[in-house]
C-alpha cells in the first residue's frame, strides 16, 4: 500500500478546488485530482457552517475514520479533499463511509 500524506498547504487546496473534479452527497463533498507523487494525499476541511469547534472536530474525526476504512481500496496517485457539510456531525462514520465509497467509485479512484 502506498503512503498516505496529509495536505496542509493552502495552494494545494486551491489547486485541487479549481482543477479537480468534485462529487457531492448530502453529508460529504469529495474533490479528486491526479497527482505526480504516486502516493495518496488527503485533506479534510470543515467550514464554520458546520457548527462550532466541537462539531467541526467531530466532522473531521468521522471523515478520517471513514477514510481509514476505505484507504486500502484506493488507487495510488491521487489527491483527495473531503469537505464536511452541515449534516456531517450528526451522522455515523458508517454513513459517511457509504457516501465516500459511492463518490470515490464514481470518480474511478477505487481499485
Amino acid at each position: 500500500m502506498s503512503e498516505i500524506v496529509t495536505l496542509k498547504r493552502n495552494n494545494d487546496f486551491r489547486r485541487i478546488y479549481s482543477k479537480g473534479r468534485f462529487y457531492t452527497s448530502p453529508v460529504l463533498v469529495t474533490y479528486v485530482m491526479k497527482n505526480r507523487t504516486g502516493g495518496i494525499r488527503i485533506g479534510i476541511t470543515t467550514s464554520k457552517k458546520t457548527g462550532k469547534a466541537v462539531m467541526r472536530n467531530r466532522s473531521r474525526r468521522i471523515i478520517r475514520e471513514a477514510f481509514r476504512a476505505v484507504s486500502s481500496e484506493i488507487k495510488p496517485g491521487y489527491d483527495l479533499i473531503f469537505v464536511a457539510r452541515g449534516k456531517t456531525p450528526f451522522v455515523k462514520s458508517s454513513d459517511i463511509l457509504r457516501s465516500m465509497k459511492k463518490e470515490l467509485k464514481e470518480a474511478g479512484v477505487l481499485k
